[in-house]
């Protein structure tokens, strides 16, 4: 099998718990909740995303095999000059699930990397994913009921952080949609993080410090 890639590159985390952690993002093409083409937008499940993840034409892009895509994420970590912290990547998209299989995951454990994924949550985790952070959308059935992170992005219609408060995982994030009402939605998250104390505020570091 081959895998689309949109680009892989070293940056720091920018949200969520390990906010500052290094990492090699591995950014997956494709999505189950949107094409990818702002044509498309007015019609996808998920109208708010900012991230570009269509086509394979990013930075290190392309279409690999398994063997090859774990040694390029792991030269691109050596080459990042990150010293004696941990190798992790961390697997986004779009939607990295709906490519990454069982496969992959031991090319890269291989390869000395820990394994992050960051997915909406639709599509079961595969045995062997060492961190799994979980942001849900409105009006999705939502299988990923475990894990060391939910990320809400609030506000969203249809969604109810409270809906997930009683699921197995370890920290509960409220990350403000970014967009015109940004400074509002700040607020709101605040407001809501004050009134119930399991959620904690996430935000977006990379976008305040300009890191890729």
């Amino acid at each position: 099998m081959t895998y689309a890639i949109k680009e892989i590159y070293a940056t720091l985390q920018g949200e969520g718990a390990q906010t500052g952690r290094p990492a090699v993002f591995l950014r997956f093409s494709g999505c189950n909740l949107w094409s990818g083409r702002e044509a498309d937008r007015h019609k996808a499940i998920c109208q708010f995303c900012d991230t570009d993840f269509w086509g394979t034409n990013g930075v290190h892009g392309g279409k690999y095999p398994a063997d090859a895509l774990a040694d390029r994420v792991r030269e691109i970590w050596d080459k990042a000059g990150f010293g004696a912290n941990q190798p992790m990547v961390v697997c986004t998209g779009g939607e990295p699930l709906l490519q990454l299989d069982r496969p992959l995951l031991v090319e890269l454990h291989r390869a000395g990397l820990e394994i992050a994924i960051e997915t909406n949550g639709t599509l079961p985790v595969p045995p062997g994913v060492d961190w799994v952070c979980m942001s849900p959308k409105a009006n999705t059935r939502i299988v990923v009921r475990s894990g060391d992170e939910i990320k809400v992005i609030f506000p969203q219609d249809g969604i109810d952080p409270q809906r997930f408060s009683g699921w197995d995982f370890t920290h509960f994030l409220l990350q403000p949609m970014d967009g015109p009402l940004l400074t509002a939605n700040t607020l709101a998250t605040i407001d809501y993080c004050n009134r119930y104390p399991q959620w904690q505020p996430s935000i977006q570091t990379h976008k305040l410090l300009a890191i890729p």
